[in-house]
């Protein structure tokens, strides 16, 4: 089997979820390689869920590399966040079921969790589970799709549409409101 296929697209899906913001859905690369390769779906789903989880565990390490840049206010509002979050094991699993079932752009998750400080590889783990499950869909999918379809139109349609836009913004400022909240005041009064 020849595996140039296979590392391009891992190569591409890596690269985009690299990206903190506006990089296009892994499951469009999906989409569209799986209409234009004859490769078996299991293994490009396996690829591609390798590579973005790659790509986010890098991610979510370079914005903890960015924490140490923030003031020292900022990194203590981000401590309080990490203890309160570590504080209960239910709130670690509802975490992590999060990043399985998200349907939000999962950058800014992991730019959160990168920030905070809490450990990165149990995140990357349920997101490559589910992945897995996402990435079968859309695959699946593609091959129910008529090869004629303009998809190439369609992805650049989804990809500047407002909802699109907006919604990386919103996830964007709330990424930033995450780092700014006085969290040991917050949850100081919540006690």
């Amino acid at each position: 089997m020849d595996l140039t296929p296979f590392l391009i697209l891992f190569a591409i899906v890596f690269a985009i979820n690299l990206m903190p913001a506006f990089g296009p859905p892994t499951w469009s690369v999906i989409v569209l390689y799986g209409l234009n390769s004859d490769l078996p779906l299991g293994w490009m789903v396996l690829t591609a869920a390798l590579a973005s989880s790659a790509g986010r565990y890098l991610l979510a390490h370079g914005f903890r590399l960015f924490a140490g840049k923030l003031s020292q206010k900022t990194r203590a509002n981000l401590a309080a966040a990490r203890a309160a979050f570590e504080e209960k094991k239910h709130h670690n699993l509802l975490a992590l079921a999060f990043f399985v079932f998200s349907p939000l752009p999962s950058a800014q998750q992991f730019g959160a969790v990168g920030l905070a400080g809490v450990r990165i590889l149990p995140f990357t783990l349920a997101f490559f589970v589910g992945r897995l499950a996402s990435y079968t869909f859309y695959g699946g999918g593609a091959e129910l799709v008529d090869r004629q379809t303009n998809l190439g139109e369609v992805f650049r349609e989804s990809m500047s549409s407002p909802l699109f836009i907006a919604l990386q913004v919103v996830m964007l400022a709330l990424l930033v409101v995450l780092a700014r909240v006085n969290w040991a005041k917050v949850l100081r009064r919540k006690a």
